[in-house]
């Protein structure tokens, strides 16, 4: 991708803008929030008496199996198997004391930011090199392979296209804890404290990840793994700030508050959802579009994101308004729901 200073023109601008703002963000987002959701559980099991983890390593099963599906079916870069992994782990931290979480976490954190700098630093030290691996095979396969083919190069190059949460398992235990201890904190509760303290992580998460991520950015390719796996998250937790900040201001429309609220009741579904869409919109087996529009700029990328949210926002609102879960979360439900034994 061009930089912005040698081609300052509008869809350039607009490429490196997205970027900038999108990736690595939200998957951090989306990793402290599982957390914050983890916590959710444990909190409900411990109101209703129940052993911890209890039942939870089978809802970590399901979601290792469907993210396993996921993958093989539809998306190469799943995140639900990192995550029923790094799930199993920190649902057993929570029934540790406060002081070995917080061990937990910043040691995960700093042997991360470890491995992190160590890449970056091999990355300056060395000379540029051709892309290796199978991205390049994959921009072809895609475009234009049959859907067999695109299982087996799944399946062939399952290693490499499963190593970023193997890289990433420090970044997902820290911010798992991370979300654990806003949620205890009070972070999302309507009350003086929790608005303190959504404000002090806009201040601090925009104030400090806006300039940090700009000069990753800047810094080229030489910096991409710090600025995806190190100074992202720091902006995420800006963003979640932010969205506290306009919900307590009602900044957000009714509308559009209920169906994001929708959009997080059917999360499981959603995700996948989004994947098998764009995988029918823009794959050689469905409409294409990425062959077709390949060379147009990046309009119809974000066009694409902006339909494809539109249509789950839409959809889930709908679906929620007949059902009381979305279709994998009901699957979920019914597959994890104890089996009353029958009287003798």
């Amino acid at each position: 991708m061009p930089d912005p200073i040698d081609d300052p023109s509008a869809a350039n601008i607009a490429e490196n803008v997205f970027r900038f703002l999108a990736d690595g963000k939200f998957l951090a987002l989306l990793t402290v929030l599982f957390g914050v959701g983890l916590a959710i559980q444990y909190d409900s099991a411990a109101r209703r008496g129940d052993p911890w983890p209890g039942r939870y390593p089978r809802r970590a099963a399901f979601l290792f199996v469907e993210g396993t599906v996921h993958f093989v079916f539809v998306f190469a870069w799943d995140v639900l198997m990192g995550y029923a992994v790094t799930a199993l782990l920190v649902a057993w931290l929570l029934a540790r004391s406060e002081k070995v979480r917080r061990w937990a976490m910043w040691t995960a954190g700093g042997v991360h930011l470890t491995l992190v700098g160590l890449l970056t630093l091999g990355g300056l030290s060395t000379p540029d090199t051709a892309p290796q691996g199978p991205g390049a095979a994959a921009v072809e396969l895609y475009a234009d392979g049959g859907y067999g083919a695109q299982i087996a190069f799944r399946l062939d190059n399952a290693l490499a296209l499963r190593i970023e949460p193997v890289f990433s398992f420090g970044l997902l235990v820290f911010l798992f804890l991370l979300g654990v201890r806003l949620h205890r904190a009070g972070a999302f509760t309507a009350t003086a404290e929790g608005r303190r303290i959504r404000n002090r992580m806009a201040a601090w998460g925009l104030g400090l990840g806006l300039p940090l991520n700009a000069a990753t950015a800047l810094g080229g390719d030489d910096f991409f793994v710090l600025g995806r796996y190190g100074v992202a998250p720091l902006l995420a937790l800006g963003y979640i700030g932010l969205i506290g900040i306009a919900l307590d201001r009602r900044w957000i429309p009714r509308p559009a508050n209920t169906a994001l609220a929708s959009v997080g009741r059917t999360a499981l579904s959603c995700y996948v959802a989004q994947n098998l869409l764009c995988m029918l919109l823009c794959y050689g087996i469905g409409l294409g579009l990425a062959g077709r529009l390949g060379g147009s700029g990046p309009w119809w990328v974000m066009g694409l994101w902006a339909g494809v949210s539109l249509v789950l926002a839409a959809g889930s609102w709908l679906w929620l308004r007949r059902f009381g879960r979305g279709p994998l979360e009901a699957v979920q439900h019914a597959t994890l729901k104890p089996r009353r034994r029958s009287p003798r």
